[in-house]
């Protein structure tokens, strides 16, 4: 049996999900195979630190072990009570029915909770109540990493399982780095079938883009004509390119927002590409040089006077 997931994750029981991610992100950073190629047991505690992920991320999977119905493997307890047997001496186990004396009555009580005798069933009580379910086999983890545009695009991914057989995925709305997709029937077989594989999403960086929440950022070059006489410009998007208008007197800094070309939003539509436009002057250029030296306005513009100076 596993062991418990608060403890795999070094979190306290009442701790909130946020706490739960952020312990389970820094523990598969240091145990990812891939930086321990050399060290199997960092691999196999890589994937018991990914089912105790896995169950607790659930609030569904959480509440039940909480409550004590399901195990560490996500495996249905063993019904209170049952389980204990008689030892020697006649001393029965902790945990378990002494059914020595007259077991009629225990037959007759049975009988008035389950509508028939234990005998009409087969077996007796012991062998057809409370017998635990076949476990599940082992959930097997993987990683999967997604483009930055891929992501915001929600394109179709494809990922190659243990078995050699090539599944395509489709990226849920929200998705992020440490977003877990679960292929049920596609882990280890078992008695009790098959377990599940265990997706987890890594969003890579992109060269130019960054992501704020669900809006997209980019810091846009543009020159100084551009600036001081407006006009349109080409941007790049995650949808591709297109235009933007800038305002005459555009300066350093300036925001501008391009609606819906941004990450897909959990609750439906979509967030914003940011423009953050920043003014590129070349090196070197004299007749840039004469007129700066020359304008009559840099000695009444004073673009610090706000700050005091």
């Amino acid at each position: 049996m596993a062991a418990d997931p608060y403890t795999t994750l070094g979190v306290a029981r009442g701790a909130s999900e946020a706490e739960i991610k952020s312990a389970y992100r820094k523990l598969a950073k240091e145990l990812h195979p891939d930086r321990n190629r050399d060290n199997p047991r960092a691999a196999e505690r890589f994937a018991t630190v990914t089912q105790a992920y896995d169950l607790l991320s659930d609030k569904d999977k959480r509440a039940r072990f909480d409550r004590g119905e399901i195990d560490a493997d996500g495996n249905p307890a063993m019904p209170f009570g049952f389980g204990g047997a008689r030892g020697p001496g006649g001393q029965g186990r902790p945990g378990g029915f002494d059914f020595s004396g007259d077991s009629g009555d225990f037959t007759d009580i049975f009988e008035g909770l389950f509508g028939g005798g234990a005998g009409a069933r087969g077996g007796g009580f012991a062998s057809g109540f409370g017998r635990r379910p076949q476990p599940k086999g082992g959930n097997i983890p993987y990683r999967l990493a997604v483009s930055f545009v891929d992501a915001a695009m929600l394109a179709p991914q494809r990922i190659t399982l243990n078995d050699g057989k090539t599944i395509d995925l489709k990226l849920p709305a929200g998705v992020e780095t440490g977003t877990q997709m679960r292929l049920a029937g596609k882990g280890q077989p078992g008695p009790g079938g098959a377990g599940d594989a265990i997706v987890t999403i890594e969003v890579q960086a992109h060269r130019f883009f960054t992501r704020d929440g669900d809006d997209v950022r980019i810091d846009l070059p543009i020159g100084l004509a551009e600036a001081v006489l407006g006009g349109e410009v080409k941007v790049p998007t995650v949808d591709g390119s297109v235009m933007l208008k800038l305002p005459a007197g555009s300066t350093s800094g300036k925001v501008m927002r391009l609606r819906g070309k941004g990450f897909h939003k959990k609750g439906g539509g979509r967030g914003d590409q940011l423009v953050t436009l920043m003014i590129d002057l070349p090196a070197d250029d004299a007749a840039l040089t004469a007129f700066a030296r020359d304008w009559p306005g840099a000695a009444t513009h004073d673009p610090r006077s706000r700050l005091g100076l």
